[in-house]
Order: C-alpha cells, then sequence, then structure tokens
C-alpha cells in the first residue's frame, strides 16, 4: 500500500484544511516545489494534489505552483491532481504538463457524462474523488452535501472506466481523529478498482488498520496534516505498509 503524500494548494502555498474550510486554512510551506522534493527524497512513490482555489471556483487557479512542482520531481514519480477539472481541455493540458492522473470529483456527480467522456478520451489516466459524510457524496468543495449515495456512484463511475476511487471522509479530514475504516472497507469490497484512502490519517495505527484491508483493494493512503505536524513519520508509515503488504505465492 503507498503512503501519499498530499500537497494542498491555495493562492500558491502549500497549505491543509480542515473539513474542507477554506477559512481554517494552515499554511504549511511558500514553496510547494521544494515541498515535493522533499517527498521525493523521502521515499515517496506517488504525490496527491489539490489546487484548492480551483475547486471552489470551478478552473485551474494555481497553475504556476502545480508547475513547478512537476518540474521539480520530474519523471521519477507519478503525480495525481484533483481541483477545478470541469472540461476535456484541462485535463489535456494537465496531462500535456506531466501529470499522470487527473481526479475529477464534484464535475463527476454534477454531469456525469463529462466524466465518462473522460475515460474514453483519456485512459488510464482518469481517477474520480468522491467526497463523502456520512454515507452521502459532497460537492462544490465539500460545501454541499448530495443525497447521493457514495457506493452507488462509484460502482456506476466504475462501469465508466475509472482507474481508481479516492474516497475521502470530509467529516475526518484534517482532523488526525483517525481513518474511517468501516466506510473505506465497505466501499472497497462493493468495488473492482482499487480504493485510495483519505481523511483523519494520524499515526502508524490507522496505517496499520489500513494495511489490515489492503487485500480487499486498498491501493493507498494520502496523508496531509499528519506528516506536516508530525503525529505520523512518513518513511516509519511507508516502511511499515511495504512490511505488511499481503504475500502472494509466486
Amino acid at each position: 500500500m503507498l503512503i501519499i503524500p498530499a500537497i494542498d494548494l491555495k493562492d500558491g502555498e502549500c497549505v491543509r484544511l480542515k473539513q474542507g474550510l477554506m477559512e481554517v486554512a494552515t499554511v504549511f510551506s511558500d514553496d510547494p516545489a521544494t515541498t515535493a522534493k522533499h517527498w521525493l527524497t523521502q521515499g515517496a512513490r506517488r504525490l496527491h494534489l489539490v489546487d484548492l482555489n480551483g475547486a471552489f471556483a470551478g478552473k485551474p487557479k494555481n497553475g504556476d505552483a502545480i508547475r513547478s512542482i512537476l518540474k521539480a520531481v520530474g519523471d521519477e514519480i507519478p503525480v495525481q491532481l484533483g481541483g477545478g477539472i470541469r472540461d476535456l481541455e484541462t485535463i489535456e493540458r494537465y496531462l500535456d504538463d506531466g501529470i499522470t492522473t487527473v481526479i475529477i470529483g464534484t464535475a463527476a456527480v454534477k454531469t456525469p457524462g463529462f466524466l465518462h467522456d473522460a475515460c474514453n478520451a483519456f485512459p488510464g489516466h482518469i481517477m474520480v474523488g468522491l467526497d463523502a459524510k456520512d454515507g452521502k457524496v459532497a460537492v462544490n468543495g465539500w460545501s454541499k452535501v448530495t443525497g447521493h449515495d457514495v457506493v452507488d456512484l462509484a460502482k456506476r463511475f466504475q462501469d465508466y472506466g475509472v482507474e481508481a476511487v479516492i474516497y475521502t471522509d470530509i467529516g475526518r479530514d484534517g482532523m488526525l481523529s483517525g481513518v474511517n475504516i468501516e466506510a473505506t472497507l465497505n466501499l472497497a469490497r462493493e468495488l473492482t478498482i482499487p480504493v485510495i484512502a483519505s481523511g483523519g490519517i494520524t499515526n502508524l495505527d490507522d496505517v496499520r488498520a489500513l494495511c489490515a484491508i489492503e487485500s480487499e483493494g486498498i491501493m493507498g493512503a494520502i496523508t496531509g496534516r499528519a506528516i506536516y505536524e508530525g503525529t505520523l513519520d512518513f518513511n516509519a508509515a511507508q516502511e511499515l505498509a511495504d512490511a505488511l503488504a499481503p504475500k502472494f505465492p509466486e
């Protein structure tokens, strides 16, 4: 299971939010490229970027910071990106810039046809981000909770051809309150594509708990506040995940 450092971008800086609230942002760095390089040297095998301004505006807003990150890491590791992606032209531009996988969230829920078109146009490069509270999907930077059931939507999007589902429990994101293992497991068991867990990862106990269900289809775990505030040591987390990886007969 991959431990995936998150770099959330707001006004060109690296920040973390609590429960998706833009007004509750903690700035961790004003140099996104250096932050990305740090996680690369620490052994990260994938990076997770979020254009927070873009997520609220519905269009890309942190292009310079994103390009600086891509320049810093080169082609050494995959970089996935979400936030404000609403059209095929934006996806094509990001992929041309060097993004490996684009994450579609709000647009997937509001205009499923767009997600379907994106999967057809860019096979192998599209993930869907489903952010949920009490099992219901939230959109517009988590500002609105819909009536859509997260499992039902994930199944539909799986049929479209997405590579994976990034599942975030927004009640726990940025709160250092632990992962919602039950909800993550329930979703993974309903799908044949991988699930990436997000929201609430606090310490090695959370990593251990996710590793215990890795064989159900958990591909990775995104972590942000915990690795920036020091409640989770990134190296130790990835080493633990590697040690607990399911062993398959050769």
